[in-house]
């Protein structure tokens, strides 16, 4: 059950009586939100302000005419109307109990599926193939995923499509670093290892090292034999294709053990070569249909606003249009994203398309939507899914310390360090101080390690507005206290060894659950807590931010924090109350793992 739809429902007949337009009843019920001061009450009604204006009214007149509208129900509290027209609303315990109580045998905790369903893809990671994972690429790739899984549980249809960069500048600088400076015996041993080290040894020859590989000084002779070679490639040329196809399977298995690592399974991996050949259609459509102007020797798309500015003084004060192909006959990447999307279009028919690309390619997403639209593809809904950068302790972007971009797999070893240290300093601790801690093997503790780790990374991007920066810190983000995942892989541990202590199986409280006693303000609040958590879904999926189910967490972990410093489990005063507090203890446990789970994030049994 959502407790938000069901208040809205029960006022929906109470405001349509008041409501001078009834097509307008919904968005007045948006204005009822979960309250900011407890003491208010649960939730809180505030459309009685813009209901009393419309009819010009007296807020709090409108607010009591509504209450006194309500269907009689046992769910609420009598509501009360406070300052100008709030109405304040609190669930009546019995509500929240029984809610509660049916809540343990539900195996998706109260989150129906979507009364819409729609298909999606979800554009996300989309590395160039031929080098290594970075840093770089993390931000994409757990957003999306998150995305994918929360979008997944709704119901929705989704298809997570990899746009992997395998035609571009960087295999180049792979074909000049096999032709000059290979290993035959250590390819032959390892040609995803080779591969590796000569991008990088290649890259060091540059006389300037930039993260977009066509940028950089002109006159260097490196850069510039190596995108010699990718134009031999895009030519036709038979050596660097033969030697392009040689690479692909090299290339492609660099990806997949970063992704094992960071669970991530992407439906479809269509890289730009996979376009390639419907690109002279896109670019002669676009003539056919008026849509593309030839400009200087080019064929260029005009910008969002659908101008294609021609004096210096239009191009001074209008954004640039897009080149689909250069006055040398090359492509470009608006010209791949055009054929991408009507390849989408034909083969998945989404309602929507979700780019999880950083902020920095705002304006290319804004021109190359705005002229999918004109192109035909209006009634799909375009999404750039944009967030920000991961900062070093300095506040500048990420690096390493030699002053190098980090590769991915280096990051996840640091993360998977950190929480080692972590757990190794926590074990002697604790043991120190004589409580009774398990003895595990290294291996069980590597493996936990690598979850608490990994899990660090994912919720320390997951955990603010992606559309912020965040500094990248492992040991604070290991921490066991505070909003991140450490914090809240504890407390599921913590609830699993409530169920240890004693070999209680919790299965019987999902089958057969006892009654729920809420006597005490612990036990109501994190009963509450535990029925709001549909309602951080449904928001991170209408928005696509995915921190306000890290939100929910974090609230939800408060509130079990509160309930187990004040409401003994296993030593409660009665069987009926030990059980009730099992069953919310279960729940909590549940709960927070498929939390976790919708994030990309695995749970550990013991920390």
């Amino acid at each position: 059950m959502n407790l938000l739809t069901h208040l809205r429902t029960l006022f929906g007949p109470a405001v349509g009586a008041v409501a001078p337009d009834p097509a307008k009843v919904p968005d007045y019920l948006a204005a009822i939100k979960p309250a900011g001061n407890p003491e208010h009450g649960d939730y809180q009604a505030n459309f009685a302000m813009a209901l009393a204006k419309a009819a010009g009214r007296k807020p709090p007149e409108v607010a009591k005419d509504i209450v006194a509208a309500l269907p009689p129900t046992a769910d609420l509290d009598p509501p009360t109307v406070a300052g100008p027209g709030f109405i304040n609303l609190k669930f009546s315990s019995a509500f929240l109990a029984r809610a509660v109580q049916s809540l343990a045998t539900d195996p998706r905790l109260g989150t129906p599926l979507a009364a819409l369903q729609k298909t999606f893809v979800i554009d996300l990671s989309g590395p160039n193939v031929a080098k290594p994972l970075h840093v770089g690429h993390l931000r994409s790739t757990i957003i999306g995923d998150a995305l994918v899984r929360i979008l997944r549980y709704l119901g929705h249809t989704v298809v997570g499509d990899n746009h992997l960069g395998d035609w571009g500048t960087q295999f180049g600088i792979l074909l000049y670093g096999y032709k000059h400076h290979r290993d035959d015996a250590a390819f032959a041993a390892d040609p995803v290892r080779e591969l590796a080290r000569l991008y990088i040894a290649v890259r060091k020859l540059f006389k300037q090292v930039t993260d977009d590989d066509d940028e950089g000084p002109t006159d260097d002779p490196v850069k510039k034999a190596c995108q010699e070679e990718t134009a031999k490639l895009h030519a036709g040329d038979p050596e660097n294709v033969a030697l392009w196809r040689t690479f692909m399977p090299a290339c492609l298995e660099m990806l997949r053990p970063i992704y094992d690592r960071l669970d991530v399974h992407i439906d479809h991996a269509l890289g730009e070569s996979f376009y390639n050949p419907m690109l002279p259609s896109v670019v002669a459509d676009l003539l056919a249909k008026g849509i593309a102007a030839e400009s200087k020797g080019a064929v260029v798309v005009p910008n969002a606003k659908g101008v294609i500015p021609q004096t210096d003084a239009d191009q001074k004060k209008e954004e640039p249009p897009a080149i689909v192909r250069k006055r040398d006959g090359a492509f470009t990447y608006t010209t791949t994203d055009l054929a991408t999307i009507r390849h989408r279009m034909d083969t998945w028919k989404p309602d929507a398309m979700l780019y999880v690309v950083d902020a920095r390619q705002a304006l290319h997403f804004k021109t190359l939507f705005a002229n999918a639209r004109r192109w035909g593809y209006d009634g799909v809904e375009f999404q750039h899914v944009q967030f920000g950068s991961i900062l070093g302790k300095d506040k500048k972007p990420f690096q390493t310390r030699a002053g190098g971009v980090v590769e991915l797999s280096a990051l996840l070893d640091e993360a998977a360090d950190a929480a080692l240290t972590k757990y190794e300093a926590s074990y002697a601790d604790r043991k120190a101080h004589g409580h009774d801690v398990p003895e595990l093997t290294d291996a069980v503790k590597r493996d936990i390690a690598e979850v608490v780790g990994i899990g660090a990374v994912k919720y320390a991007d997951l955990s603010g507005n992606r559309t912020s920066d965040y500094v990248y810190d492992p040991d604070k983000m290991t921490a066991t206290d505070g909003n991140t995942a450490s914090y809240m892989q504890y407390a599921y541990a913590r609830c699993c060894a409530i169920f240890r202590k004693e070999n209680i199986d919790p299965a019987r409280f999902r089958t057969d659950p006892p009654a729920v006693i809420l006597g005490e303000p612990a036990e109501r609040a994190l009963a509450l807590q535990l029925l709001r958590f549909p309602e951080a879904i449904d928001a991170a999926a209408a928005d696509y931010l995915p921190h306000l189910i890290t939100g929910y967490l974090w609230d939800l972990a408060k509130a079990y924090s509160v309930f187990f410093e004040n409401c003994p489990v296993l030593k409660a005063a009665t069987p009926e109350l030990r059980d009730s507090r099992l069953l919310l203890v279960d729940l909590v446990g549940r709960t927070i793992r498929r939390a976790l789970d919708l994030l990309g994030i695995r749970v550990v049994e013991r920390m």
